[in-house]
């Protein structure tokens, strides 16, 4: 295990932030390390570790904007992430970012 990743997981006793979603500690820990993946821009395993998280509960917000970005911003796939960040939209009509990403990302679609 990397030292980032231990670094990451003994933090996790005191998060540094509200788990606004109440996701388990194994979905935290999860989302840490596709984070980590896409940081070493090892993306297939990033999204196969996302899309895992996504057969378990669907309507993962934070998975869901994490798909989003992974395909938005690092693998190009613009459709995609619209896609995504619609699926955060219809689950939460009033997720600014969501919908500020989606913006973004169908402008992308509609160059040549």
């Amino acid at each position: 295990m990397s030292r980032a990743i231990v670094h990451r997981l003994i933090t996790m006793v005191d998060l540094p932030f509200v788990n606004t979603y109440e996701l388990s500690e194994k979905q935290l820990q999860e989302l840490d390390e596709a984070e980590v993946l896409m940081e070493k821009s090892d993306l297939s395993a990033a999204e196969s570790k996302l899309l895992g998280m996504l057969e378990h509960d669907s309507e993962c917000i934070p998975v869901l904007n994490n798909l989003g970005h992974l395909y938005g911003k690092h693998l190009s796939e613009f459709e995609k992430a619209v896609e995504y960040y619609q699926k955060v939209i219809d689950l939460e009509p009033n997720n600014a970012w969501a919908r500020d990403q989606r913006r973004k990302f169908e402008r992308y679609c509609t160059y040549d």
